[in-house]
């Protein structure tokens, strides 16, 4: 293994980097979005079992906040659900903002990686290339081992900067879509508590109400007890 690194020359250094904080970055963020964790399913239910026993608080919601993105979004939305619907909307909206940036974080950088490795291997290429024709003009045609010297070196580097690109776009692409599906359920669910706590309306939950099964809530006096 050391050899064909070796024999690729000082190309294989960076796309040998670049593998490495690619795997780093890939296996963060599957952990780090997690539907569980992100936006877990009963969090709304629990929330509205809080509004509707009167027990949401100052500490509630300072657990709420901590508890996962979508409960700092939800919570963003009840800290101020005095003020009414736009002004609600409006902080949800900020959180969001937020929490999106922080679910998106290293995709840039496992964007990066997928678009400059092949470039890398292309150099690679190019190098070694090069060094196949000043053989030739130095030595001639007669010396095959300085040719097949430089033919390898152009086509492990570009073997190496594939290897590391085409996994690194798979997975920019399922993290861009994961964000993308996590977004949305926020935006839902943070919709159903605007209704619940602003608009009065019945309102699908999917939390789990103690027996296993999802609930419809009505809510007239919800305004202001979140607060």
């Amino acid at each position: 293994m050391w050899e064909l690194i070796s024999s690729g020359g000082w190309l294989m250094l960076p796309i040998i980097l670049s593998s490495v904080i690619a795997v780093a970055i890939v296996i963060e963020r599957l952990w780090a979005l997690r539907t569980s964790r992100v936006a877990p399913v009963n969090l709304l239910g629990q929330v509205w079992r809080w509004i509707k026993d009167g027990q949401l608080d100052a500490v509630k919601l300072k657990t709420l906040r901590a508890d996962s993105p979508l409960g700092e979004v939800l919570a963003a939305g009840l800290a101020n659900s005095r003020h009414g619907r736009e002004i609600m909307k409006e902080c949800i909206q900020e959180a969001a903002g937020k929490v999106v940036h922080e679910l998106e974080r290293y995709l840039n950088t496992l964007g990066t990686i997928a678009a400059i490795t092949p470039l890398l291997g292309l150099l690679g290429t190019v190098i070694g290339m090069i060094d196949v024709f000043s053989a030739i003009m130095v030595q001639g045609t007669g010396n095959t081992g300085v040719l097949a010297g430089g033919i390898s070196k152009a086509l492990i580097t570009t073997a190496a900067g594939l290897t590391v690109a085409i996994p690194a776009v798979f997975f920019h692409r399922f993290f861009v879509r994961r964000v993308d599906e996590l977004v949305i359920t926020m935006e839902q669910e943070a919709t159903k508590l605007v209704e619940v706590v602003q608009g009065n309306r019945d309102v699908e939950f999917n939390g789990d109400n103690g027996n296993g099964n999802g609930k419809r809530a009505t809510v007239a006096a919800a305004v202001g007890k979140g607060a």
